[in-house]
Order: C-alpha cells, then structure tokens, then sequence
C-alpha cells in the first residue's frame, strides 16, 4: 500500500502515517504553502500526532493489524452500534429548521445519510423522498408538496429532483 501511495504522491505517505504538517511557509512568490517533513524542525515533526505503528506493534498478522486498526478508528461493535442507533434517530427526527435553506436541508441529510450507509443502514431512495415531502418541510410547503406529488411519480424520482423541484 505504501508503494502505491507514494507511486500516486510521494510525500502522501508521510500524511498518511504521521498525519498532516499543520505549519506553512512562504514560496519563492510569496504564498503560504504546506511545509514537507525536510522543511520542519524537530519539534514539530515530534508534534505530528499518534505514531500508527505503537498501535499494531504487537500485532504478528495482516489480519491482526487489520483488526487493531480498525478498533482503533472506528470502535467495537458495540460504539458503532450505539452509534448507529443515535444517527437514525436523528434520521427520524430530521426536520427543517427555521431560516433554513433546501440546499442546506439537502446538505444536513446528505451527510446523515451516509453516516448511517457507513455504518449498513441503507434506506431506499424512494424512503428518502418520501421522509422530506411529508415529514421534513414545514407546513407552509403544503401547496409546493401537493403539487409535485401530483405531477411526479413519487417511486421514481430521486432526491436530487425533489431538491431541484423544491
């Protein structure tokens, strides 16, 4: 995997490993970019955040290392559990806030939709469009609502129409 991501970008590995430089420095034209690791002193390459390799050096298999990092990154079963149960509540309970646009609506479910896809909780499109007509908008949307759910096949149109109609 290394090789690969050095292949892609070289220095991309040092990210990957160490985590991001936070500190910049000024180009030959004057704009702040991203130090590499030759441009960092000491203490802050020391600075860089937890050494991956502490985590798996007991580890003696692919698998275990595997395991170990996943733990580590994502949690037992149980957090993610938890988790999940968590984020489809907030599923449940999604609903538009006051002064709030429908792309920001579609950005706040967007983004707890696939928190719940990354944890296996996959709800149908159709679920989906279903949830924001009749239990997102407020009632003030009453007439736009009726009139796409009149002229749209509900079963067949994609959340992504539904923003763009709304």
């Amino acid at each position: 995997m290394r090789d690969h991501i050095q292949g892609e970008e070289y220095e991309l590995w040092d990210i990957v490993f160490d985590g991001s430089l936070a500190t910049l420095k000024k180009n030959t034209e004057g704009v702040d970019v991203p130090k590499t690791r030759a441009d960092c002193t000491t203490d802050e390459l020391k600075n860089l955040g937890p050494d991956e390799y502490s985590i798996i050096q007991g580890c003696s298999t692919a698998k275990q290392i595997w395991d170990t990092l996943q733990v580590a990154h994502e949690g037992t079963t149980q957090v993610k559990r938890s988790r999940g149960s968590l984020l489809y509540s907030q599923f449940e309970n999604f609903a538009m806030k006051d002064g709030e646009t429908i792309q920001e609506i579609y950005t706040r479910f967007t983004t707890l939709k696939n928190k719940l896809k990354s944890l296996g909780r996959i709800n149908p499109e159709e679920e989906r469009v279903k949830k924001i007509l009749n239990r997102v908008l407020p009632i003030t949307w009453e007439s736009k609502i009726t009139a796409i759910q009149e002229s749209k096949n509900i079963a067949t149109l994609s959340l992504y129409e539904l923003i763009g109609n709304l």
